[in-house]
């Protein structure tokens, strides 16, 4: 089937933005744009072939350009939360902007989320997908080294991968994820969904949601979530975690050995059937459950977005990890390649 593309208007300094449609005879079609790499729709059947878009986003790019939830971003250059916006590397201190609090998020004020990539659709026998490209250059943002990035989206059956690729000349830092926001009922909350994720330990946050360093066992906690469980089931539970992030707003360490493609989550929604597939290379996942969302947000064909109307499954390095030597390095320096691979698999049951 062939990929079709439109525009989606054009961006404040003039630049005009492309809207690519990937499709195949599974029933699954994905909308994703150029503008921030954001991915704005992702259509689904259900256990009775009814078709629903399970991913929250706008019906206009005027929406995209105003301040919003990272609602399908690409973010980068680092996702996440770097503790006080600062960080040191090789001996020297890099001081970033400070857009969430005293911390750094997301790669700062104009991240790779509000950037017009190069984009180039393709159709490889029964996949098709978008190749995006940007070059981050030395300073933007006050990271060091001028950063080539690729990032993939291709579209295999039921399956959306998002390869993403990256040099520098440089030593920096990189975290690249896709912030997708699901909802498997395409409409209300998302509390009566049910998670399983496979990890055994997360890495416990302060009450300004920078990690504190410690890699803790899930067990005899609200996050413990090895086994189906409903994601309201204790998203208000008594527990400091959770007041914290004013319930899930975590990250998980996935399961297995990084580098290699694992299953990191589960998700089912009981009245559509659908499940959604996590598989991802990264050592990390934060399971964010839309707790700051608005409570009354205007979304896409006239659904008003709830809080806590979509999750986020933001496959990635840890959180501050920058900061924290314990954990796995977010460090790339000249002569390496970034590469990491996200699979989201979408079915019913």
């Amino acid at each position: 089937m062939p990929i079709s593309q439109q525009p989606f208007g054009v961006t404040g300094d003039g630049q005009p933005v492309t809207l690519y449609t990937l499709a195949n005879d599974s029933g699954v079609s994905v909308e994703v744009m150029n503008y921030g790499g954001i991915l704005r729709v992702i259509h689904t059947p259900d256990r009775n072939g009814q078709m629903a878009d399970i991913t929250l986003g706008f019906d206009s790019l005027d929406a995209y350009l105003a301040p919003h939830p990272f609602f399908g971003v690409l973010v980068g250059r680092f996702a996440n939360r770097i503790g006080q916006a600062r960080f040191a590397l090789d001996g020297a201190e890099i001081r970033l902007a400070k857009n969430n609090g005293v911390n750094h998020l997301h790669g700062g004020s104009q991240g790779f989320d509000k950037k017009v990539w190069q984009s180039e659709p393709f159709q490889n026998g029964d996949a098709c997908g978008l190749r995006l490209a940007y070059t981050s250059w030395d300073g933007e943002e006050n990271y060091p080294g001028t950063l080539n990035v690729q990032v993939v989206y291709t579209l295999t059956g039921n399956a959306l991968a998002i390869d993403y690729r990256a040099t520098t000349d440089k030593a920096t830092i990189l975290n690249l994820t896709n912030h997708a926001y699901f909802n498997l009922a395409g409409s209300g909350d998302i509390l009566g969904h049910r998670i399983q994720l496979h990890a055994d330990f997360f890495t416990p946050i302060d009450d300004t949601l920078i990690t504190t360093g410690e890699i803790r066992p899930v067990d005899g906690s609200p996050l413990d979530l090895r086994q189906p469980t409903p994601i309201g089931a204790a998203i208000d539970a008594d527990d400091a975690q959770i007041g914290f992030g004013g319930g899930y707003d975590h990250n998980f360490v996935v399961r297995g050995t990084p580098g290699a493609l694992r299953p990191a989550a589960r998700v089912t929604e009981p009245t559509t059937g659908r499940v959604l597939e996590v598989e991802t290379t990264q050592p990390g996942v934060q399971f964010y459950s839309g707790n700051m969302m608005p409570d009354a947000m205007q979304g896409k064909t006239g659904l008003i977005y709830p809080r806590r109307g979509g999750f986020c499954l933001e496959t990635q390095h840890f959180p501050d990890s920058p900061n924290k030597p314990q954990f796995p390095s977010p460090v790339l320096r000249s002569g390496e390649r970034y590469s990491q691979t996200t699979v989201f698999r979408f079915g019913v049951e």
